[in-house]
């Protein structure tokens, strides 16, 4: 998919879910709820030693939304990049600037976001092709660190990752220092209310995030 019409849609949203659970129809429902909140970019994190089965039908049952672009986050090795591209993953996700797999991902002309902490991991993200970086762990860095970032590399597009959470202080926060977008995972998710089956606590974050994020913008 071109790179641009990828970084429009997650920059357009503002927002980046990002789940992951063993369960294949709890990710399933998940989705749903989550595309019917406003939701068109999501992330399926590499966390649980089936990670890569639940991906693999979820984005088969993803195809009922062609709007929607579904990745894989927690990628750390080539092998797994491969695996998961086979699988159909729109876009690849890191915690950190792992420079093997940008090599491959830009080989392949797949859209690559590499986790960075310093001025030198963004400008190496940049260098080796990824036009959005995330920021992690966002709680440790901070805005303060996205405004630095931005005044000396202020044409790249900023993810805060960690550390964001569904309220308008801290989003706020976050998007007066100049980021394009957030992830947010745990902030999001009460796994315990899901597992219920109770999906109306994940749909109003969602809601309110991306209304938040929207008068923002304006």
């Amino acid at each position: 998919m071109d790179h641009q019409i990828i970084l429009n849609k997650v920059v357009q949203c503002g927002l980046v879910p990002l789940f992951t659970h063993h369960d294949l129809e709890l990710a399933k429902s998940v989705l749903d709820a989550a595309y019917d909140s406003g939701i068109r970019v999501f992330e399926y994190t590499n966390r649980h030693n089936n990670a890569f089965e639940v991906f693999k039908s979820l984005k088969i049952y993803a195809e009922k939304y062609p709007d929607l672009m579904l990745g894989i986050g927690t990628i750390f090795e080539v092998s797994d990049a491969k695996r998961f591209q086979n699988a159909g993953a729109d876009f690849i996700i890191s915690p950190a600037m792992v420079t093997d797999v940008a090599e491959f991902c830009q080989s392949r002309g797949i859209f690559y976001v590499p986790g960075c902490a310093t001025v030198t991991e963004v400008n190496l993200g940049k260098k080796m092709g990824s036009s959005l970086i995330k920021i992690f762990p966002g709680n440790v860095l901070g805005p303060a660190f996205i405004k630095a970032v931005l005044s000396v590399i202020p044409d790249i597009k900023l993810m805060a990752t960690g550390g964001v959470e569904p309220n308008e202080d801290n989003l706020k926060n976050w998007f007066k220092s100049g980021i394009h977008c957030v992830g947010m995972g745990s902030q999001l998710f009460d796994v315990k209310a899901l597992e219920k089956g109770d999906f109306s606590g994940l749909k109003t974050n969602i809601e309110k995030s991306l209304s938040i994020i929207q008068n923002l913008r304006k």
